[in-house]
């Protein structure tokens, strides 16, 4: 048969002692008469436990053999039918009532069943969904959500000392007015609702009570967009309050989601615990996704109008009054003062590079990009980068570096200062890049569409040959030249 005689014997697969399941899977429930009614599951292991006593019994008085198989064959069947009330040919296991007994695979399997109907789960309370637009002004692992969603899911904030004054300003605003609070909670889990009070400072609080307060900034939320292909399809965002009716989110965490915005709905679920929280912030949340677990390496990157931004602001040619550089600074967190400026007469001017350097941790970093032997850093096409100390001293980022590519750049701080700095620089080198565009302007028009003459005459010619070549093969093949 193929068993290995030591590690998998095939009598071990015949189930010697029952496993009965904890008290949590088959809870009984209390009726209004005070009669207790107990699960099926329940019934089944008494049904069990009592042919067992018989058993027992009939074999101590030392019964004819027959009556014991019989019995015997009895415990088999209430076994079998607790694992699986719907075996073919097989009567059913049934109440005195008639009602057929729910065996453990009724609730496993199917659409309602355990895994489907409880685990993957469809409808939750405290979620919500709606359609997602782009919001480059965010941070990578923030999350825009509607004033209307905000107000309406609550978090159950547990009154502290600390907090005892802010919870009673909640309570104040009341359900309707953001940030306020929907319901208190007391010791008894007496839930009092807050817009049915007609006066709300008359609302009494202890420490202790609970407050379900509306969602506000800062707190952490679960993000996830259907299909659930591979974990990063579900992740832990910051929330940041906003008008209007959608979702927004930072561009370069759509590529995880594998999410776009012609139409895509996605839901968020709100934690209602400190622990779930905890859970949420130190394992599922964005900056802990950007490595690919699949890969190696990173899953998102520097995308779309900041993926063509950081490379013209990378040119040679691009310079910055100081004006400009003001305005882009203040996007920065935590830069200290102005590097010295590249051109000094008869205005100072700053480079591109030079801003985009702020941004960088201090890193070293060196990619040839030019196929030359010889490394020419001074070269005409400023392919080859080189970053020294955390400064861009020449070479212009492309995909390559700032993309989601091994060995890039957001690989190289991933992995030298973790992912918290790693966020730093996707979101702020986005701010820098998009508020510089704002300023420089980009724009693509028919002209940039169509191609040059000699690209026409090239593409003709390729052609021409091509067509030859394929009508002497139909000519040899017509003719039974063609060769097998």
């Amino acid at each position: 048969m193929g068993f290995n005689k030591d590690q998998g014997r095939p009598e071990w697969m015949i189930i010697k002692n029952l496993a009965v399941a904890p008290p949590p899977v088959r809870p009984s429930v209390a009726m209004p008469s005070g009669y207790r009614c107990e699960d099926d599951l329940t019934y089944a292991y008494q049904q069990i436990i009592k042919m067992n006593n018989v058993l027992r019994s009939h074999i101590e008085k030392g019964t004819n053999q027959s009556t014991i198989n019989e019995i015997l064959a009895q415990l088999q069947y209430l076994v079998a039918t607790l694992m699986d009330n719907d075996i073919c040919g097989q009567p059913k296991q049934k109440h005195k009532s008639g009602k057929q007994l729910k065996s453990i695979r009724a609730r496993l399997k199917g659409k309602e069943g355990r895994l489907r109907g409880n685990l993957m789960g469809k409808r939750v309370d405290f979620s919500s969904r709606t359609v997602i637009t782009p919001d480059p002004n965010l941070q990578l692992d923030e999350l825009g959500v509607p004033l209307d969603i905000a107000t309406n899911l609550t978090f159950p904030e547990t009154v502290t000392m600390a907090n005892y004054d802010e919870m009673k300003k909640l309570i104040q605003n009341g359900p309707q007015c953001w940030p306020g609070a929907k319901y208190i909670i007391r010791h008894d889990e007496r839930q009092i609702d807050l817009s049915a009070l007609r006066n709300r400072s008359d609302a009494h609080i202890e420490v202790g009570y609970k407050v379900e307060r509306h969602l506000r900034d800062g707190d952490y939320v679960i993000f996830n967009r259907q299909p659930s292909l591979h974990k990063m399809s579900i992740m832990g965002h910051r929330v940041k309050i906003l008008p209007y009716s959608t979702f927004r989110m930072n561009l370069s965490v759509t590529s995880p989601y594998n999410a776009d915005f012609d139409g895509d709905e996605m839901n968020m679920h709100v934690p209602q615990g400190y622990e779930t929280i905890a859970e949420i912030k130190e394992l599922m949340s964005v900056p802990k996704q950007i490595m690919n677990p699949q890969s190696n390496k990173p899953i998102m990157g520097i995308v779309q109008d900041s993926l063509l931004g950081a490379m013209v602001l990378t040119s040679r040619d691009t310079f910055i009054k100081l004006e400009d550089m003001m305005n882009l600074v203040m996007w920065i967190d935590d830069y200290e003062s102005l590097p010295q400026p590249a051109i000094l007469k008869p205005v100072p001017l700053w480079t591109g590079k030079q801003i985009f350097s702020i941004v960088l941790p201090k890193i070293q970093y060196v990619r040839y990009n030019e196929t030359s032997k010889a490394h020419n850093w001074a070269s005409a096409t400023d392919k080859n980068v080189l970053i020294q100390n955390g400064e861009l001293l020449c070479g212009q980022l492309t995909k390559g570096q700032v993309g989601n590519t091994g060995g890039g750049l957001v690989h190289i701080i991933w992995k030298e200062y973790g992912s918290e700095a790693c966020k730093a620089f996707l979101s702020q080198s986005q701010s820098v890049i998009n508020n510089w565009l704002v300023m420089h302007g980009f724009t693509v028009g028919v002209s940039d569409i169509i191609a040059r003459q000699q690209t026409m005459a090239l593409i003709r010619s390729t052609l021409q040959k091509q067509l030859k070549k394929v009508q002497k093969i139909v000519q040899n093949s017509q003719i039974g030249k063609l060769k097998s």
